[in-house]
């Protein structure tokens, strides 16, 4: 049974959810999972976890949902990853990060798994000296251009609070490091749950890689305490 991820905007009221649901349900649909990613206006914006008996119910699933009042569907896209265990999978990924014992490792790990988990067409970890890219996952931008972008962003306040942003990067520093993780995916907005989620990925990697560049001197002088 194929499952597909639907990106929904409803009235921020309830039983909105519940009639997306009833409609996808009369094609034969599951609603197997919810997440809220953004508030405000009078609207919410829901990502939902849909199992469908075929592919060929996609455009009926659409056409039923997108007739409840004030609702309209956003991005439509197979899940390739099945039904994720989002909090699982948050774990896994805190896991990975705090297992890893150097820091090449470690930034990688971050790239790899900031693309994988956000489904972004591509993943950077850049020094905010350089600007450079120290890890990468698809094809980036270049790195003055990743650097500019950050600088930019932080000059907003709201901008760096991760409360907004263009719909097609997203950003989130790591400050120990002086380091910024950047994403990049074309096609469905970068929304504000998601850019929360970010922050949290990329402190816990700043926190490992204060860990990892303290331990180096203290193996190497073991009387440093």
């Amino acid at each position: 049974m194929p499952t597909y991820l639907v990106r929904v905007w409803v009235p921020d009221r309830p039983g909105a959810l519940g009639a997306v649901a009833s409609r996808i349900g009369a094609v034969g649909g599951d609603l197997v999972g919810v997440e809220i990613l953004e508030r405000g206006g009078g609207r919410a914006i829901d990502e939902v976890l849909v199992d469908l008996p075929d592919a060929e119910r996609v455009s009926l699933m659409v056409s039923e949902v997108g007739e409840v009042d004030g609702v309209d569907i956003e991005d439509v896209r197979p899940s390739l990853r099945g039904a994720p265990d989002a909090g699982l999978e948050a774990l896994g990924t805190a896991a990975a990060l705090v297992e890893q014992t150097a820091v090449d490792g470690l930034l990688a790990d971050l790239a790899q798994h900031g693309q994988r988990v956000f489904d972004a067409d591509w993943a950077a970890v850049i020094d905010l000296e350089g600007p450079v890219p120290l890890a990468s996952v698809g094809v980036t931008p270049p790195g003055p251009w990743l650097g500019a972008f950050v600088a930019g962003s932080r000059s907003s306040v709201r901008v760096a609070a991760g409360e907004c942003g263009p719909d097609d990067v997203a950003w989130a520093s790591m400050d120990r490091a002086d380091l910024a993780l950047v994403l990049g995916r074309r096609g469905r907005p970068f929304r504000s749950r998601e850019r929360a989620q970010l922050a949290v990925l990329a402190s816990i990697a700043d926190h490992r890689w204060a860990e990892l560049v303290t331990r180096v001197p203290r193996q190497a002088h073991p009387s440093i305490c």
